[in-house]
């Protein structure tokens, strides 16, 4: 019984979290926003020349880590607004990241961006998945938003629409 009483309070919580952070906005419902934001060490992964990726790289920057497959019929959906949001000039300190856990190789990708329009953002791949274990991904896309100081303070689960104007407005406060 005392953890259910934990769990109900901790959903309070976030929930109470969620609408004073979000200065009255009407975010996305599967946008979490994170009261402690989560630390991760050693978070490694590859850009399309096979070179070694490092998110401390990104230190000082407003990062979106966007993790995605080709065989994602959301992820589909979702890369064009995700391509889209690389190019807004309302945000000066913004690096997008989608990285690729399908295992895939980078032909397909490629095929991928093309049959998409995605035209702006690099290719990044985590071939053995293990990023997807250390972030406890639950489902594809998923979007981990990370801090100027390298912490995650939320995460999307599932897809959204980067070109929502609430949203966008709620973001440009970590820019």
């Amino acid at each position: 019984m005392p953890n259910l009483i934990k769990f109900f309070i901790t959903v309070i919580i976030i929930f109470s979290t969620f609408s004073s952070n979000s200065k009255d906005l009407k975010l996305p419902k599967n946008l979490i926003i994170y009261e402690k934001p989560k630390e991760y060490m050693d978070v490694a992964f590859k850009n399309r020349l096979e070179k070694d990726i490092n998110l401390i790289d990104y230190d000082g920057k407003l990062v979106l880590m966007n993790f995605w497959a080709t065989w994602c019929e959301p992820c589909k959906e979702e890369m064009p607004s995700l391509d889209k949001l690389s190019l807004d000039k309302n945000f000066k300190n913004l690096e997008i990241l989608p990285i690729n856990i399908g295992q895939e190789k980078i032909n397909k990708i490629k095929e991928f961006y093309i049959k998409t329009n995605v035209e702006n953002l690099d290719i990044f791949y985590d071939t053995d998945v293990r990023l997807a274990k250390k972030f406890l991904l639950r489902g594809l896309p998923t979007t981990l938003i990370i801090s100027k100081d390298g912490v995650e303070i939320a995460r999307v689960v599932g897809s959204i629409d980067f070109q929502d104007k609430n949203f966008k407005t709620w973001l440009q406060n970590f820019d």
